[in-house]
């Protein structure tokens, strides 16, 4: 129960991008534009992959699930904010927060989890190519997607705890979005369970993903390493470049984030930051892959030839 002279807290106030609002306009139209170029990308590679015979492979199943992931966690966190960022600011109710930040939870994992799939998928096909039909078979493809996804929804349970929170007081968040750290900043509930269970996700979550994809990308080298020929080398670097430049780019957006206290940042850093991995890697994937993806590219020459 809130204190006397604290008053129970029934919605967030979201400053969105304070200082910009002159700019307002101009914020609107490039958020909306990359959010359009997210989901026509994504899309795309969405329905290439189910259409066209020749893409009917384990890695490019996995790749229309990570647009699917893609679209997923953009489309929960972009609207808002362009909401906030045409009115200003935004009064979002308690229970709508927590909500939001439980689907921002639900969906924020699922490119991690694919991505490791895929780095096992990458680790098979040159590390065992003989064993790698066998193995990747289309049923074990489906079964490793849909276990990502079961993970996903079952790593998220600690939103439990943030439903029985408390909040007196202030409620303004400088954000554009009802983000995690905020919004235990202004609860008066005793959060240190909810430390801990956060702690023990992100380690599941995200450092034990990281772990498997650097076995599976230092098993690849050492192989590589052995090999002698000039067109084995060459395979090896086109089978896994798409792959370890999304890792990359997704990854060392998180570490940015989270190797240093958000405290020692100011909110326009955070917020910065957050872009990274809400717009700009989701809308590079796509890219990657049709640039940098020899089938993709045939494939899109093909289509745009038959229009």
């Amino acid at each position: 129960m809130c204190n006397v002279n604290q008053t129970e807290v029934t919605e967030f106030l979201l400053l969105g991008f304070k200082g910009l609002y002159k700019y307002k306009f101009l914020l609107f139209i490039l958020f909306l534009f990359c959010y359009l170029m997210i989901l026509a990308g994504n899309l795309l590679i969405i329905v290439l992959v189910s259409t066209k015979h020749n893409l009917n492979t384990p890695m490019f199943f996995f790749v229309k699930h990570l647009a699917v992931a893609d679209i997923l966690s953009t489309t929960t966190i972009v609207p808002m904010m362009l909401n906030v960022i045409l009115y200003d600011m935004k009064e979002v109710p308690v229970g709508s927060c927590i909500f939001h930040l439980h689907m921002v939870f639900m969906f924020g994992y699922s490119p991690i989890f694919l991505l490791t799939i895929m780095s096992y998928d990458r680790y098979l096909a040159i590390c065992r190519p003989m064993r790698y039909n066998s193995i990747m078979q289309p049923r074990v493809c489906f079964k490793m997607v849909l276990g990502s996804w079961f993970v996903n929804f079952f790593i998220t349970f600690d939103m439990i705890f943030v439903w029985q929170l408390e909040f007196c007081g202030s409620n303004t968040i400088d954000h554009f979005f009802c983000d995690f750290g905020y919004v235990l900043e202004l609860t008066t509930s005793d959060t240190h369970l909810l430390t801990l269970v956060d702690f023990v996700i992100d380690i599941i979550g995200g450092v034990i993903p990281l772990a498997l994809i650097l076995i599976s990308y230092l098993s690849i080298f050492f192989i590589i390493m052995i090999l002698s020929s000039t067109s084995g080398l060459s395979k090896a670097f086109s089978t896994c470049g798409s792959h370890l430049t999304i890792v990359c780019i997704y990854y060392g957006t998180i570490l940015m984030i989270y190797m240093s206290p958000s405290k020692d940042r100011s909110s326009s850093t955070n917020k910065l930051l957050s872009l990274l991995y809400i717009v700009v890697s989701p809308m590079m994937n796509p890219i990657i892959y049709s640039l940098r993806n020899q089938e993709i590219r045939r494939t899109l020459q093909q289509m745009f030839r038959q229009c």
